[in-house]
């Protein structure tokens, strides 16, 4: 089993940056990928960004340019690291994490971004 403890979350201005931290615990070994996924209110969660364990990255139309996740797996880190914030960007964001077929959640942290 794998916990996910959150935090970086806040509130900027629009053109702001913020990096959001997720650091895993447990049985860590097997995790293959890791990343974001957000969800505004009256919306859908979504893809953000996530990296393999290898160092390959994918990410959403509407992030790409402006975020990208990057992860130490000696540390069992994940970070997001979100540049040039839109206020469109305003959601609650959650780490991720699949290992072995099953996927694993963190608790969730609010990003308000101000026009």
């Amino acid at each position: 089993q794998v916990q996910l403890v959150e935090s970086g979350g806040g509130f900027v201005q629009a053109g702001g940056s913020l990096r959001l931290s997720c650091v895993a615990s447990g049985s860590t070994l097997s995790i293959n990928t890791m990343g974001w996924y957000r969800q505004a209110p009256g919306k859908e969660r979504e893809l953000v960004a996530t990296i393999s364990r290898g160092g390959s990255t994918q990410s959403a139309d509407s992030v790409k340019g402006r975020f990208i996740a990057f992860r130490d797996n000696a540390k069992n880190t994940v970070w997001l690291q979100m540049n040039s914030l839109k206020p469109e960007d305003t959601a609650v964001y959650y780490c991720y994490v699949h290992i072995w077929g099953s996927n694993y959640w963190g608790q969730g942290t609010q990003v308000t971004v101000s026009s």
